[in-house]
């Protein structure tokens, strides 16, 4: 990552440092150690320390990190478009444009800066953008660190439009795991999913949890605001919350697809886990002048918790 002089904002307790191509990232800090590092390419999370200086996000050792093209692993955001249809580049041009960090936002609820360190990023359509998705907008992207280490990220997507338009999104998320075959995600069972392996095939979850042994390559539907991806080798459980993204995506490509990416070691897939907060099935419609905000906050606590204590982060 990046080692130059960095600039320290007092006001938002963010450093500003170059990578190795010259893109800046903005690194958050809590108070007690834990911390995020987001790239100004694609607006992505590309590190989420906890406050032992463990990495809980995935990335491949073979990732690019140059742009155009989005990096593999992190938290790349999939925008205004999930997956590959149309005339739009897959999952959407969000995750491949420069962003600005956005130093006068339109103010958010007290509750999501209180005791957190946090950043504004800003994108707004380029020219080439408007060719391919003729659509003025304002996407704003608030990063968070709180006190415990949590990340927290609030999407807000305006339409500064005279017309109509819509959108799908996701916050595709790598997750490190200690090996693919030891985790399973809990709060899915029973939701019916559409499986990318079978044209998007609907399907009803059958499983008290979810585990893995060959490629995995779903969305499920309607799905509840809170999910447990749950590491038994590591003893920890990555708690996931989310609000106005009724979906969520999981995929692990396995060993097969793996050797055909580029960008992916050939036994990576056994240390990441991708489960995504998304808006897919149903598109997003905002009419002119009107906001979607599409919230996700990742946590980990010790795997002691499991589904039993779910609830008390329902609360």
């Amino acid at each position: 990552m990046g080692h130059s002089a960095g600039i320290w904002d007092q006001k938002s307790e963010f450093e500003v440092v170059k990578d190795w191509n010259g893109i800046s990232q903005v690194v958050l800090r809590s108070p007690r150690g834990a911390s995020a590092r987001v790239s100004l390419h694609g607006g992505q999370v590309i590190s989420w320390r906890n406050d032992r200086g463990e990495e809980l996000l995935f990335t491949s050792s073979k990732a690019i990190f140059k742009p155009p093209k989005a990096m593999r692993g992190g938290i790349p955001i999939c925008f205004p478009q999930f997956g590959n249809c149309g005339s739009l580049e897959q999952h959407g041009f969000a995750r491949n444009k420069m962003w600005s960090i956005d130093n006068d936002p339109p103010p958010l609820h007290p509750s999501d800066s209180d005791g957190k360190v946090f950043v504004d990023l800003l994108l707004s359509p380029a020219e080439e953008d408007l060719k391919c998705w003729p659509h003025c907008f304002e996407f704003r992207l608030r990063v968070s660190l709180g006190m415990n280490g949590d990340l927290a990220m609030i999407s807000r997507i305006r339409n500064i439009d005279a017309k109509p338009f819509n959108f799908s999104f996701a916050y595709h998320t790598y997750l490190s795991v200690s090996d693919i075959s030891e985790v399973r995600i809990e709060g899915l069972e029973t939701l019916d999913y559409l499986d990318n392996l079978c044209q998007r095939e609907r399907f009803t979850e059958q499983g008290d949890a979810i585990t893995f042994e060959s490629e995995v390559d779903r969305i499920y539907l309607g799905s509840p605001n809170i999910i447990a991806v749950i590491d038994h080798e590591k003893k920890r459980t990555f708690v996931i919350k989310k609000e106005g993204l009724p979906d969520v995506v999981v995929w692990n490509p396995w060993e097969k697809k793996s050797k055909s990416m580029t960008d992916l070691g050939d036994e990576e897939y056994k240390q990441m886990l991708c489960v995504d907060g998304a808006a897919i099935e149903r598109q997003i419609t905002l009419k002119p002048g009107e906001e979607w905000t599409g919230r996700l906050e990742l946590s980990v606590v010790p795997s002691s918790y499991c589904s039993d204590d779910l609830d008390h982060f329902r609360s």
